[in-house]
């Protein structure tokens, strides 16, 4: 497992001023098909060392006074495979919350996961968040349904992020005016490095392509200059653009019109 690299970043980012740190899918137990190699791998999987590293970054994160998303497999009872998970520490070292990836591909269905049920958000100093996990990147309705929650920024972890997956991220946060956090392992950097993308879609900073884990520091800012469009602006218009209101006080009944236009 991957917990002590998990807990020096965590230290990294903590001497950084950083408050929320994201960790990609499966960051301590490792992502299913390229890790684990069989779906009947989970009945031996040592679920009690990772509960123990689990409590070990949490006590990190109590210390530090610093939150962390990090991926990793959460076992069912009964038998069913484990959900692909986010585990989210607050700062006291509480477990504040638990995304379970609810978008799962044609592969993971094949009894790798159990796909989640619901969205879920928190709060860091006044931002809300929200989660995202890997192929959920290519459902829009995702990153919507988060908007229409309020929330400020998309931490969004995976296992590895190819050029449609940047693209499609890029989108998300231009179109529903939020940031987007991207984090991938250091072996995938080379198909696409993480980091951090504004409400205007563009890249803020990025992680390294190298071998070595790296973070990638940004800072959320509503009142930023640079984002007075996005966030001032076009949200609240299309907000209110989606509720169509302001289409239905302008539309017109012109039946002279429509009889003109017949042939």
């Amino acid at each position: 497992m991957n917990g002590a690299v998990i807990r020096e970043l965590i230290n990294s980012a903590a001497r950084q001023a950083a408050r929320v740190i994201n960790f990609c899918e499966g960051a301590l137990s490792g992502y299913a098909k390229p890790q684990i190699g069989s779906p009947d791998r989970w009945r031996d999987f040592d679920w009690d060392r990772q509960e123990a590293e689990l409590r070990s970054i949490a006590e990190v994160c109590r210390q530090l006074r610093i939150f962390a998303v990090v991926g990793a497999a959460h076992r069912l009872s009964g038998g069913y495979p484990p959900h692909n998970s986010l585990y989210v520490f607050a700062d006291d070292g509480r477990l504040l919350t638990r995304y379970d990836k609810r978008y799962l591909s044609n592969s993971e269905l094949g009894g790798w996961y159990t796909p989640g049920v619901q969205p879920i958000t928190f709060e860091v100093d006044g931002h809300r968040f929200g989660c995202a996990v890997c192929i959920e990147c290519q459902f829009p309705e995702v990153f919507a349904e988060y908007e229409r929650l309020g929330v400020d920024a998309v931490l969004f972890s995976s296992y590895g992020i190819p050029p449609h997956f940047q693209i499609a991220l890029q989108a998300h946060a231009g179109l529903n005016c939020l940031w987007i956090a991207a984090a991938t392992p250091a072996q995938k950097a080379h198909k696409g490095v993480g980091g951090m993308i504004g409400p205007d879609g563009q890249w803020i900073n990025r992680c390294s392509q190298s071998l070595e884990p790296s973070l990638a520091i940004a800072t959320l800012d509503r009142a930023d200059p640079a984002y007075e469009v996005p966030l001032q602006k076009a949200r609240p218009w299309r907000a209110r653009a989606r509720q169509g209101e302001i289409y239905r006080e302008k539309m017109v009944n012109d039946l002279r019109s429509l009889n003109r236009s017949r042939y």
